[in-house]
């Protein structure tokens, strides 16, 4: 039985622009954390050489890894608490740094349990038109299906984090505030971090948190600082101010589809030094035997609270 399930979500910066040193101190530092998944971006050279620098990070990490297309990023697992059922390598036609998505099962749960989809991804840096598009195939890993025993096809359960490189709508205490435009000193990333409304107007780049939301995906940091005594730490920023890109920002999120979310018990950012990464941590812990139950409920054929369609996996948009 584990009590506790501890997730990590992390833009390492250049995967430590090609310093062992720097890398393996970084993921010693994600090791004393004892998570039992990783989602990390810009996993950049981790192919190279035979996945060499794949198998060095599974090796200080303790745990097994999987790279997504074009070594952008990764999840690493667990083994001894969640095995992978299937990976997905059909991302969708848009992506510029495709996500590493896998269907995985939670073992002590037990064979029977529902699976849960398990993402990592890096939206656009330069693009919000790109942006939304990539959100919007993102959607499609709160879509996916299982057989159940009894043969029913029901939603599986989704859990994905990442960088989103653009900003959550304000409206839970502690959250920060949207940059203002004019105030962001480099013109080009006025450009990159908004978009033109449909009368003209520029706005700072929130779509994609709310298309996760329509999608049935939930901000896990909000839900933790609004719900159940949570704190506002929860929403500190996850990168720091800088004169050319603006204030303190929220850019790295995990998001799950709400069946997961009692499951719950603590979400915090945790500061990273800026000689090691321009990113923070945000860390995610679970209730394990609640996290149990949610998946044994959602294998006798509830679909949890985003509800189920009934279409066969194959037939939903981005199956593949």
């Amino acid at each position: 039985m584990i009590n506790k399930v501890t997730v990590a979500c992390w833009n390492f910066e250049q995967n430590g622009k090609s310093n062992p040193a720097l890398r393996r101190r970084a993921h010693e530092r994600l090791a004393r954390l004892n998570p039992h998944l990783v989602l990390r971006q810009e996993m950049w050279g981790a192919d190279e050489d035979g996945s060499t620098v794949l198998y060095e990070l599974e090796e200080v990490l303790g745990m097994r890894g999987w790279l997504g297309p074009h070594s952008c990023t990764a999840v690493f697992a667990d083994q001894r608490v969640f095995r992978t059922m299937r990976e997905w390598p059909r991302t969708g036609p848009m992506w510029v740094l495709p996500p590493t998505a896998l269907t995985m099962r939670y073992l002590p749960a037990g064979e029977d349990a529902m699976p849960l989809v398990v993402a990592s991804f890096h939206l656009n840096y330069a693009s919000a038109t790109n942006r939304l598009a990539e959100t919007e195939w993102l959607t499609t890993w709160a879509d996916k299906r299982w057989a159940t025993p009894d043969g029913e096809s029901v939603r599986m359960p989704a859990l994905i984090g990442g960088d989103t490189n653009g900003y959550p709508e304000p409206g839970t205490t502690g959250d920060p505030a949207l940059p203002v435009l004019e105030n962001i000193q480099d013109e080009p990333h006025r450009a990159h971090r908004s978009y033109l409304d449909p009368g003209g107007a520029r706005r700072m780049d929130t779509r994609p948190d709310n298309t996760l939301y329509t999608a049935g995906l939930r901000d896990v940091a909000r839900y933790w600082a609004s719900h159940h005594d949570g704190t506002p730490a929860a929403v500190a920023p996850t990168v720091d101010a800088y004169e050319t890109h603006g204030p303190d920002a929220r850019v790295d999120r995990v998001y799950a589809t709400p069946e997961l979310l009692p499951a719950v018990t603590d979400v915090e950012v945790l500061e990273v030094p800026t000689e090691i990464s321009d990113h923070h941590i945000v860390r995610l812990t679970l209730d394990g035997p609640l996290l149990t139950d949610i998946l044994n409920r959602n294998s006798d054929g509830l679909s949890g609270a985003h509800g189920a369609t009934g279409i066969p996996e194959a037939s939903c948009p981005g199956a593949g």
